[in-house]
Order: C-alpha cells, then sequence, then structure tokens
C-alpha cells in the first residue's frame, strides 16, 4: 500500500475538516468502487472556476468575511486565493502599463475592475480582447447604440487614429469611464423598475443593431435540451430534479415559437447596468449579445437576483414585487406579449 503526505494531496480547506476527526496517524480512504479511476484533475479545475469567482466578487467589492460566508472558507483561505489570483493578471497589467503611450497617457494609474477590464486614472477603462473579430463587433454596437442616445462608453482612439492597438497577440480598447457602479440593494422595487425600463431602451435600440450587424442566432431552447441538460446530468441532478427539469422544458416548448425574438444583451445584472444618484448612467459589455427571445434578458436579471449568494433573502412576496416592478418597468416602453407575461407566474 502506498502512503502519501495530505499536505502534498488535499486543499488546506479539506485537510483542516479532516484534522478536526483525526490527527497525527495514517488514515486509509478506501477507492470507490461505483466510479472509474478519477484523480484530481475534475477537482483542480472545479476550484479553478471557484477561486476565479471569488476573484470577480472581490473586484465587484464584496469583503473578505462575506466571500467567506458565501463559499464556505476562512478569511485567511480567502485572502491566499485573491493573492494568487493577483499574480494571475500582473502580466498583463505590466503589458497595459507598457502600451499606454500608444493613447499618449503617462504614468497611468491601475485599478483592476474585471478580469479583463482596467481602470486608468479613474478616467478610462481599457479592456483586453483575444478576439478580433469579438472585439470589432463590439466596436460596432457601441458606435450605433451612441448614435441612438444610448449610454455607452465613448472609445478613445490611439495616437495614430486607431479604434484599438494590437500587442502580443492580444487587443486592447480604450474608452472614457462612465459615472455610476452597480446597484447593492436588490430588494428596492424602485430599482427594479428602472432595470426593466433600462432593459427596454437597450432592446429599442438594439432593433437598429440587428439592421446593420450580422449576429449569431441562438435558442434557450435548444440549450435547455443540449449542454444545460448535460451539464444536469453530469451533476446528477443535484439542482433540479430530473422530472420537475422535464415539466420546465415542455412549457417552455409549448409557447417557445410564440415567444418575441430579437437581438438581447445576453449578460444583464446589476454590473453591466450602471447607475449614478439612482438614474442609468451606461451599459456595459455586450461580449455575449446574440438573437434570442428577448425576455430572456429579464429573466437572466431576475434569476441572478435569487442566484446572489447573500443574506438578503427573498420572501415570496417581496419576490413577486420585484419581478411586478420589472415588467412594469419594461412595459413602460415596450409592453410585452400575453405568451411573454404568462411566463413569469406572478
Amino acid at each position: 500500500m502506498k502512503y502519501a503526505n495530505a499536505n502534498d494531496i488535499l486543499p488546506k480547506e479539506l485537510l483542516s475538516m479532516l484534522q478536526e476527526y483525526y490527527q497525527g496517524g495514517y488514515l486509509y480512504i478506501p477507492k470507490d468502487k461505483y466510479c472509474k479511476v478519477k484523480q484530481q484533475t475534475d477537482y483542480k479545475i472545479e476550484l479553478e472556476k471557484r477561486n476565479q469567482n471569488i476573484y470577480l466578487k472581490h473586484l465587484e467589492g464584496r469583503t473578505n468575511g462575506q466571500l467567506g460566508n458565501i463559499y464556505h472558507l476562512s478569511k485567511s483561505s480567502i485572502r491566499r486565493i485573491i493573492s494568487k489570483e493577483k499574480v494571475r493578471y500582473q502580466k498583463m497589467k505590466e503589458i497595459i502599463e507598457q502600451i499606454l503611450f500608444l493613447w499618449e497617457i503617462e504614468n497611468g494609474q491601475l485599478l483592476q475592475i474585471y478580469p479583463s477590464a482596467w481602470e486608468i486614472n479613474h478616467s478610462y477603462v481599457i479592456k483586453v480582447y483575444d478576439n478580433k473579430n469579438a472585439l470589432e463587433r463590439n466596436i460596432k454596437i457601441m458606435t450605433i447604440l451612441l448614435d441612438c442616445n444610448i449610454p455607452v462608453a465613448e472609445i478613445i482612439p490611439t495616437k495614430t487614429g486607431e479604434k484599438y492597438a494590437a500587442y502580443n497577440d492580444a487587443f486592447f480598447l480604450l474608452s472614457k469611464k462612465l459615472q455610476g457602479s452597480n446597484i447593492s440593494n436588490i430588494k428596492d422595487k424602485t430599482m427594479a423598475w428602472k432595470m426593466g425600463r433600462a432593459i427596454a431602451q437597450l432592446h429599442r435600440a438594439f432593433l437598429k443593431c440587428e439592421k446593420e450587424i450580422e449576429f449569431w442566432d441562438s435558442s434557450l431552447l435548444e440549450e435547455m435540451k443540449g449542454w444545460i441538460r448535460n451539464n444536469l446530468v453530469n451533476d446528477k441532478w443535484r439542482i433540479i430534479g430530473e422530472e420537475e427539469y422535464a415539466k420546465t422544458l415542455e412549457k417552455l416548448e409549448n409557447v417557445y415559437n410564440c415567444l418575441p425574438k430579437q437581438l438581447i444583451h445576453r449578460d444583464v445584472h446589476f454590473g453591466n447596468f450602471l447607475f449614478f444618484e439612482g438614474n442609468l448612467s451606461g451599459y456595459i459589455d455586450f461580449d455575449l449579445s446574440q438573437r434570442n427571445i428577448r425576455i430572456f434578458d429579464i429573466c437572466y436579471f431576475l434569476t441572478g437576483l435569487l442566484a446572489e449568494e447573500t443574506d438578503a433573502v427573498f420572501t415570496e412576496n417581496e419576490w413577486n414585487l420585484n419581478v411586478k416592478s420589472v415588467i412594469a418597468g419594461y412595459e413602460s416602453i415596450t409592453p410585452l406579449s400575453e405568451k411573454e407575461k404568462t411566463q413569469f407566474h406572478v
């Protein structure tokens, strides 16, 4: 039998838990006869995803204590994870510092605000892309939206007049920083109404983008039947039961062809819709924009609120009021069809 040092095999969090039950001796861990041989690869992948999410929430302003409560880790473990993630992005920060002269910016003070974006001197935001086509499409979207008087960031060209810079197989887009920040009070009915209205305003402007830019058509129904179902199967239906999932899919399938489709944002949350002094100040991040059912954006936003792992848990009454406020805000700009409204069940 081969012995191994737990320090070399187990994550520190798991080792600490085991030490509460047993220390200083040999512990035999039997093989799982129902499972094919799996090394640490899958577990490490999940840890990497978790650590990236922790770092993103850290950039969004969550404290170490809040992150510890969300992920059931100690503050020291959270600090260690954040420090490790910062090292991963240090090289990109150094590259950005080297190329700021392309926009005639000297001594730029950089602050990372997203994994792919840095704030510069509290005045600009530089975003890094690894896909040139996606970057150029986003530039077209932002240009059209500005023409429609939709508040998006103004692009700053390089000193040679280029809309973006290329360096070391990466592409860099500089824009003016928009005023405002994301909303933290997810139960505020007034802000829910304003978010609904903001989604509708963006949808209306997107109709013009559709005519001038090619976008891929996506289908929530096909995604439900495809990768979403595959992930649930691989997760052994822990998030939702197979029977409940089948009923949900059937209900969606019965109405899907009747639901209006258009270009949508696809990543609607308070981090991508900015507010300043209670009013919408700008939209950001069109990387996932696609044609799909338009209520996807509303549903995605509302589902994201439920997924927030904070102490602000909705009561059923609070949740219904929140959903109604979002819908009312949306319909202050664009009416929803009866088929769309029946999907919210409030």
